[in-house]
C-alpha cells in the first residue's frame, strides 16, 4: 500500500513519525513524505531529524509563508504534481493546518481517498483558520481517524460517524514514545538551574500581538509564587519592547521537542496557548492554566487538570492556586493509535 503523508510543521513531523514506526513493524507499506515548508523552523536541521529517529521527507516543496490563499494554492499546484507522479493509494493529513487542507484539497480532486489524523475537533470559532481547515478536511476526507471520544460525538452531531474511527492520540504515542529518550539525551540542568518552576509558552498571534493580552499574560507570570520559564522565539521576543515584568520570568531560546518534554516532566504546572502542549500536560499529569478563550481539547478540563482563563491576571492567577485534581480517564485512548491506524487503513472497505 502506497501512502503520500503530508505534512507542514515541526508538531506534525513528531505525528507522522508515529504512524510511520507503526508501518515499518507492520511491512507491506510505502510511506512517501512530503513536507510543504508551509513554517520555516530552524530546529529543522538533521539533528531534529536524527534526535527524533524521524524520517526525511521526500519531498520539500519550501512554499514558505505568506497569505493564506497564496500559501494554500501554491502548495496545491505543488502536491498535485506529486500525486500525478506518485499514484497513492491514500493521502494522510495530520491536524489543521494549511498543509491539512491543500493537501485535502489535491488528493480529492484526483479521486484519491483521503485519512484525516486528529480528525473530529471543534474550537466552534471561525475566526480560526485552522477551525475552517479541519470542517473542510473532515468533510471531504474518506476516513477520519479520531482522537477522542468528544471529537467522535462532535462527528457524528455533523453526520460523519459513518467515516469516523476513534485510534486515540498520537501524541499520546509520541509522549510515551519519547520521554525515556528525552531523559537519556538531555540533563534538566543543561536548561534551567530551577528546581521548581512553571512551564509557560507564548504564541499565538492573538496573545503576542495585541499589547494589553501579552502585557496582561506577563502580569500575571510576574506575580507567581515560582519562577516561570518561558522558551521564546525570537518573534515573539521582539514584542516584548514595553512589556513590564518582573525577573521571576525566566526567559530562555527555544528549546527542542526532547528538551520540552522534560520541562514538562519536572514542571510544577503549564501556562501555555499552545494546543498540543495542552494535551501533552494532560498526558504527563501536569495541570495547565490555557491563555485562550476556547479549547479543542475540552476532556482536558474534566477535574481541574485544565482551565480556560484568557489574559484575565486575576483568574490566571486564581487557576494557578488550584491543587485538587480528579484521577484521570483514558479519553485519548491507550497509546497505541499508530497501531489502530494501520488497522484502520487496512481494513477500509
Amino acid at each position: 500500500m502506497k501512502i503520500v503523508s503530508i505534512i507542514g510543521a515541526r508538531p506534525q513531523f513528531i505525528k507522522a513519525a508515529v504512524f510511520d514506526k507503526a508501518i515499518k513493524k507492520r511491512g507491506g507499506f510505502q510511506n512517501i513524505i512530503v513536507h510543504t515548508g508551509q513554517h520555516y523552523d530552524e530546529n529543522m536541521s538533521k539533528i531534529f531529524f536524527d534526535e527524533l529517529e524521524i524520517p526525511r521527507p521526500d519531498y520539500n516543496l519550501e512554499v514558505g509563508s505568506g497569505m493564506h490563499g497564496a500559501q494554500t494554492a501554491a502548495m496545491l499546484e505543488k502536491i498535485e504534481q506529486i500525486l500525478v507522479k506518485e499514484k497513492p493509494d491514500w493521502v494522510l493529513v495530520y491536524g489543521d493546518t494549511n498543509s491539512t487542507i491543500a493537501g485535502s484539497l489535491a488528493a480529492t480532486k484526483m479521486h484519491i481517498k483521503i485519512a484525516h489524523v486528529e480528525a473530529g475537533l471543534r474550537s466552534f470559532n471561525k475566526l480560526m483558520p485552522e477551525e475552517i481547515n479541519r470542517i473542510v478536511t473532515d468533510r471531504i476526507s474518506d476516513l477520519l481517524l479520531v482522537p477522542s471520544q468528544n471529537a467522535m460525538e462532535l462527528l457524528a452531531k455533523e453526520n460523519l460517524s459513518d467515516n469516523a474511527i476513534f485510534t486515540g492520540d498520537v501524541m499520546f504515542d509520541s509522549i510515551l514514545f519519547y520521554q525515556k529518550m528525552a531523559e537519556e539525551k538531555f540533563s534538566l540542568k543543561n536548561i534551567t538551574n530551577e528546581k521548581e518552576y512553571y512551564l509557560a509558552t507564548v504564541h499565538r498571534a492573538e496573545n503576542t500581538d495585541d499589547r494589553l493580552r501579552l502585557q496582561n499574560i506577563f502580569t500575571a507570570f510576574s506575580e507567581m509564587d515560582k519562577p516561570v520559564i518561558l522558551p521564546l522565539h525570537p518573534r515573539t521576543k521582539s514584542k516584548l519592547a514595553g512589556i513590564k515584568f518582573n525577573d521571576n520570568i525566566k526567559i530562555i531560546n527555544p528549546v527542542s521537542y526532547l528538551e520540552m518534554i522534560l520541562l514538562l516532566k519536572y514542571c510544577s504546572k503549564v501556562l501555555t496557548d499552545s494546543g498540543g502542549l495542552q494535551k501533552e500536560a494532560y498526558f504527563m499529569k501536569k495541570p495547565c492554566i490555557t491563555l485562550r478563550d476556547e479549547t479543542e481539547w475540552i476532556e482536558t478540563l474534566n477535574g481541574n487538570w485544565n482551565f480556560i482563563v484568557g489574559t484575565d491576571p486575576e483568574l490566571i492567577i486564581e487557576k494557578v492556586k488550584v491543587n485538587n485534581f480528579d484521577e484521570q480517564k483514558e479519553y485519548y485512548g491507550n497509546g497505541n493509535a499508530g497501531n489502530n491506524i494501520v488497522d484502520a487503513l487496512l481494513n477500509y472497505k
